[in-house]
């Protein structure tokens, strides 16, 4: 079976509390260093901007990491990354993301991280990763779903290092549609 081809991997591992959803970030990290576009789904305060914020920090950021509910974006531009972090809670029509140049944002290059990606629907185009978070009260937990080649891969690298990350197998989810049914 070629990558093109392959099953759509979808993941899931529970989190107990903000410094779990900051290390498992982390351990994300490092396979994103060539960009991508990652979809941020949950709740409000279901964890998608401490996600964001220990994604970040792990790939070299040193300062604060801001949630852009306000300015739609932040951009940290690094050593050998830039990064875009978009939150688009605010955002009233899709259109709006043309308006400010989206395209010229999500690049071959970039790292996009985008909150509330539903908001730009019809604009925005498919994710490679798309990650669930649902707020459980004292954790969360998390479905990382792969939506191109590139993200099965890095999921598969993914789980090859932490045995605590399990499949998805109730997923009717193929590359681009939200997760239904998975539940632990």
């Amino acid at each position: 079976m070629t990558a093109e081809h392959s099953p759509v991997l979808s993941l899931t591992r529970n989190l107990h509390g903000e410094a779990a959803t900051l290390a498992f970030a982390a351990s994300l990290a490092p396979l994103l260093t060539s960009g991508g576009l990652i979809f941020l789904q949950g709740t409000l305060g279901a964890g998608k901007t401490a996600f964001s914020r220990g994604l970040i920090q792990a790939l070299g950021h040193q300062g604060a990491v801001k949630s852009p509910t306000y300015t739609l974006v932040e951009d940290y531009l690094l050593d050998s990354l830039h990064i875009y972090h978009f939150d688009l809670y605010r955002l009233g029509d899709p259109e709006e993301l043309e308006f400010m140049g989206i395209r010229d944002y999500i690049d071959g290059d970039a790292l996009c991280l985008v909150e509330w990606p539903d908001k730009g629907h019809g604009v925005l185009p498919p994710a490679d990763l798309i990650i669930d978070l649902d707020d459980l009260g004292d954790s969360r937990q998390i479905y990382l779903t792969a939506a191109s080649a590139r993200a099965n891969s890095w999921l598969q690298q993914l789980q090859s290092r932490d045995s605590s990350l399990q499949p998805v197998e109730d997923t009717l989810q193929l590359a681009g549609q939200v997760r239904t049914g998975a539940q632990p």
